[in-house]
Formats: C-alpha cells, sequence, structure tokens
C-alpha cells in the first residue's frame, strides 16, 4: 500500500479547489448577495480542508464536503450578523424575515441543482460596470480558480495590480448593488456579449501573447476553453457561444504544432499537421456544427469558427480553400467592421487571388490609426511584398513589424524574416 503523504493531499486540495470553486463560490453568493464575502466563505472552506485534510483523509466526496463547510460557515454568518442586528434594536420584523428566509434557502440550496447560481456568477464577473481588465482578472479568479499571482504571470503585469482590480472589482459589484441575477431579454444579449469578449480576450492572450518571452501560454487557452464549455452547457441555445467553443477547440487543436522545439513560432501553413489535436478538431467541428444547426446568421464568433474550419478541413496548407475563407471574411467586415478584420480580409484575398490583390486592400489600411502601432500590419504588408519580389519593401516592413511586437519570440521570427531573402511562404497566422 502506498503512503499518501501531507503534499499529495495538498495537491488534490489544489486539483478539487479548481474544479470545485466557482460552483462553491456561485452557490455562496445566491445567499449571501455579496461575490466578495461568498468568496470568502469559500476560501475559508478551503482553509478547513487544508487543516483536517492532511490527518482525517481526503472526503469521498470532496467537493460536497467544501461545498457543506462553506455553506454552514455561511448559516452561521447569517445568524451572526442577525444577533449583532438584534443587539443594535436594528433589526425589524420585514429584515427578521428576510434573514430567516436566507438561512432557510441556504439549508435548502445544499440540494440544489448549482447550474443556474453558475451562470449567474458569469454574468456579474462580467458585468459592464467593471472594466475589462476587471472583468478578465474577477472571472478568471472567481471562475478559473487561478490565484492573484497566477493571473498577473499570465498577463505580465504585477500582482498587486492585479488584487487592486479584484478588490476595486468586488467592492464596485457591491456599491453598485449588482443582482446577483441571470438578466433577461435585451439586457441578457448584451450582457452575454461582454462574457463571450471576456473568455475570447482570455483565449487570445493564451493564443498569441501580447508580450514577454513565449509565443503562447497554453494554460490561459485551457482556462478560457473550459469556461466556454461551461457556459454552453449553461445556455445550450445560444448559437454565438457554441460558435466561440467552435473557434477555440480549432485553433486550440494546433498548439503543440505551433511551437518549434526551441519554443519558436511555427506559422500555419509551415506547421506539420499530423500533430494537431484531431479530438479539439472533432470537437470544434461538432460545435460549429451545433451554432448553425440553432438558426439564423451566424454571429462573429462562429464565423471566425468557420474560417478556421476552413483551415481543420484541409489536410495540407495547399488544399485550403482560401476563396470561401475570403468570402467568409467578407461576411464578417459586413457584421462587424473593424480595421482588423479588414487586415485578415486582405490575407484572405493575398491567398486567394495573388499577392497584388491582397496588397491592395492592405495599403488601403496604412493610414488607419488604430493600426499606427499594430505589428500584424507591416508583417503582413511584408509578406504580401515578398510573394511580389519586392524583398528590400518587405525586408523594411518585417524589420518595422519586429520594433511594434512586445513578444520576443514573435521579434525574432520576425528579424528572421528581415535578414533571409524571403521565399514564398506562409502567411501571418491572423488569417
Amino acid at each position: 500500500m502506498v503512503a499518501v503523504t501531507a503534499s499529495d493531499i495538498h495537491r488534490t486540495i489544489d486539483a478539487v479547489w479548481r474544479i470545485e470553486s466557482a460552483r462553491l463560490i456561485a452557490s455562496i453568493a445566491r445567499i449571501v448577495r455579496d461575490v466578495g464575502v461568498a468568496e470568502d466563505l469559500a476560501q475559508d472552506a478551503l482553509v478547513a480542508a487544508l487543516e483536517q485534510w492532511p490527518k482525517s483523509g481526503v472526503p469521498d466526496n470532496p467537493g460536497a464536503w467544501l461545498m457543506a463547510t462553506a455553506k454552514h460557515r455561511a448559516i452561521d454568518q447569517l445568524r451572526r450578523a442577525t444577533r449583532i442586528e438584534r443587539k443594535h434594536e436594528l433589526l425589524g420584523h420585514e429584515l427578521e424575515a428576510q434573514q430567516e428566509a436566507a438561512v432557510s434557502d441556504l439549508d435548502a440550496a445544499i440540494d440544489d441543482h448549482v447550474g443556474d447560481d453558475l451562470l449567474r456568477l458569469v454574468f456579474i464577473s462580467c458585468h459592464p460596470v467593471l472594466s475589462t481588465e476587471a472583468r478578465v482578472a474577477l472571472t478568471l479568479r472567481l471562475l478559473g480558480g487561478l490565484t492573484t499571482d497566477e493571473i498577473a504571470r499570465a498577463f505580465l503585469v504585477s500582482e498587486p495590480t492585479v488584487a487592486q482590480r479584484i478588490v476595486r472589482a468586488k467592492r464596485t459589484l457591491a456599491d453598485a448593488h449588482v443582482l446577483f441575477e441571470v438578466p433577461r431579454g435585451d439586457e441578457f444579449s448584451a450582457r452575454l456579449s461582454s462574457v463571450l469578449q471576456v473568455i475570447y480576450l482570455v483565449f487570445n492572450e493564451g493564443y498569441a501573447a501580447t508580450a514577454g518571452d513565449d509565443w503562447m501560454r497554453p494554460e490561459l487557452c485551457q482556462d478560457a476553453l473550459r469556461l466556454g464549455r461551461i457556459l454552453a452547457e449553461l445556455v445550450p441555445n445560444e448559437p454565438e457561444v457554441h460558435g466561440l467553443v467552435a473557434l477555440m477547440e480549432i485553433q486550440a487543436s494546433r498548439s503543440r504544432a505551433r511551437v518549434g522545439p526551441s519554443g519558436e513560432p511555427v506559422l500555419l501553413l509551415e506547421q506539420d499537421r499530423a500533430r494537431w489535436d484531431h479530438v479539439l478538431v472533432r470537437r470544434g467541428l461538432a460545435a460549429l456544427e451545433r451554432a448553425e444547426k440553432l438558426g439564423g446568421a451566424l454571429g462573429p464568433y462562429a464565423l471566425q469558427a468557420a474560417i478556421a474550419a476552413c483551415h481543420a478541413r484541409a489536410h495540407t496548407g495547399e488544399e485550403t480553400d482560401w476563396a470561401r475563407i475570403a468570402a467568409l471574411y467578407d461576411a464578417l467586415a459586413e457584421l462587424t467592421p473593424s480595421p482588423v478584420v479588414e487586415l485578415n480580409r486582405g490575407v484572405a484575398v493575398g491567398m486567394a487571388f495573388g499577392p497584388a490583390a491582397g496588397l491592395e486592400l492592405v495599403d488601403a489600411l496604412t493610414s488607419e490609426p488604430s493600426l499606427k502601432s499594430y505589428h500584424l500590419l507591416p508583417s503582413v504588408r511584408g509578406d504580401l511584398l515578398s510573394k511580389l519580389g519586392r524583398f528590400d519593401e518587405a525586408r523594411a516592413e518585417f524589420e518595422r513589424a519586429a520594433s511594434l511586437t512586445r513578444n520576443a519570440r514573435e521579434r525574432d521570427l520576425l528579424l528572421e524574416r528581415a535578414r533571409v531573402r524571403p521565399r514564398a511562404s506562409s502567411p501571418p497566422e491572423s488569417a
């Protein structure tokens, strides 16, 4: 019989916390009506596990143990608050009834399905009253189970900065009296858009890190995928949720092939497609099919997933249906016009109809203020110019792109492309 060490139990507790923390906080928050308090109570349960499990062993159902412990502490806190109110003679009959109802709800909630609570927590974490940075930090903290240190390292900011964002976010939610409920009607659609944006931002930062020494941060991709899959289960009739999941599944399938032996970037058409994760590809295509079956015009995430599916279905780079990709970018540009979409459309048109056609579209973007510091604009121009044999101009564009990126791996790749006489190569992985 293998002896179980304290470090083994601590690793188990960490794994259980990652899995159960979001449901735990969501369930408690419905009762106490305060995300900050709910997280504190959940953390108390975690501390209790760290103290007790090394002595008593890991329970058969560790998630249920944490849930029961947190809820008992919530009951104690509600009763304590009630006693304090009574001592100060500030507790009216109405408030007393509310407190008693809350305790009753809490006792009854132990056996409740937590899906609705989790959905409420998703919508609260991504509430528009918070800044985008605060939404991302709070979502990763409450729903991803990440520590402030892990979030800070993922986004290359200081731990105090992340901690401050989270504290301010919880205070803002409390001060704004944000209700612990799923919004309805138009507000639901608006808030869902915010939720999807946060998950998309987290995934993109993992897929193509904006700064630092690593080309990718796979852990962030995994966190975003997990959040997307949870959301798809909670709101199964929303096509854009399935569209985003499809996009992330297919993009994530390339992760192993996107990085070379020394951590260097490997661009799309140069990747060994045998290294793609075809289980993720199948999951992504199935999610896209679900989005399409729900009917209506495809939204921006589903359209991007359809573009990713074109790459996934091609056995080789040469088999890629670039004409269809260009058409899908046409639809995306009409639905959500932006300079970045136009840049990607230029890449697709260049691949489908020749570099001159692509360069014409891309050159029209050179005066766009929002792309002034966007490194992929000169990178795309460099690729198209090299294919037209305009090597000196291409070299200058690659050097400019290298000066603009904050990612060390990407900078090395761009400088290498500037040094070596360009060949017919893969476009930047922006399409």
